[in-house]
């Protein structure tokens, strides 16, 4: 009897235990939307790259094509980048999109310039309550976000892919003619998956586009609103 009542004891302390892994903090998501022909990007590209050392978020950069007129052709920008600033343009009533901008969980923005700005939203996210439904990767091409809380409106659920290197690009004319821009995070790949109704559901992966890509799952609510849940897969 000693023995049972050993092992249930186990048991019980074993289950009480793993809710608290289960309940990880999802990370803060902070996007910075920049140009290789902005001329007053080069801090904020800098400040994104020393954001994204830091524990508890994800920093990506979102590379536009509005600036492509001044006569550079941004090689990174696409124009999914570009719709998604305008969401929160549109969300967080801004009377235009800019650059460099910063958007942390789709509630708060700065400009990327007012670095000590953009630290303060983003410690205030960190240690704002999340209440991020579970998200678990299943294999390389399958991703699972559990039940949760609906925002209003609707949620989506995006599939983003990233080079974490820091890639330098020469810029052969426009405003930035003959400077080498460097940008840590570039987003490559942006994809919706589908909606989110609140309860489990499993989403398929597609392949990367390009070896060495990060990918990242983001739960957001509909047409730019705030981020529910962010999980970045591990190698």
């Amino acid at each position: 009897m000693r023995k049972a009542a050993l092992l249930s004891l186990i048991l019980a302390a074993a289950a009480s235990l793993a809710p608290l892994h289960a309940a990880a903090k999802s990370p803060v998501l902070v996007e910075l939307y920049t140009a290789q022909g902005c001329a007053s990007c080069a801090e904020a590209n800098v400040h994104l790259g020393k954001l994204a050392e830091r524990p508890g978020v994800v920093a990506l950069t979102f590379p536009v094509d509005y600036w492509d007129y001044l006569g550079w052709t941004d090689t990174f920008a696409q124009p999914e980048f570009t719709e998604r600033q305008k969401a929160y343009v549109t969300r967080l009533k801004l009377r235009e999109p800019y650059t460099p901008q910063v958007v942390i969980d789709g509630r708060e923005e700065a400009p990327g310039l007012k670095t000590a700005e953009v630290d303060r939203l983003v410690r205030a996210a960190t240690s704002a309550p999340r209440n991020a439904p579970d998200m678990q990767f299943i294999g390389p091409r399958r991703v699972d976000v559990g039940s949760g809380r609906v925002p209003a409106g609707g949620a989506e659920v995006w599939l983003i892919r990233y080079d974490p290197r820091a890639v330098e690009t020469v810029v052969k004319a426009g405003d930035n003619r003959g400077e080498t821009v460097v940008q840590r995070n570039l987003v490559r790949e942006i994809q919706r998956l589908g909606s989110w109704r609140g309860r489990p559901q499993a989403y398929r992966l597609n392949e990367a586009s390009d070896e060495g890509l990060k990918t990242v799952v983001v739960v957001q609510a509909a047409n730019g609103g705030r981020v529910v849940g962010v999980a970045q897969k591990r190698d």
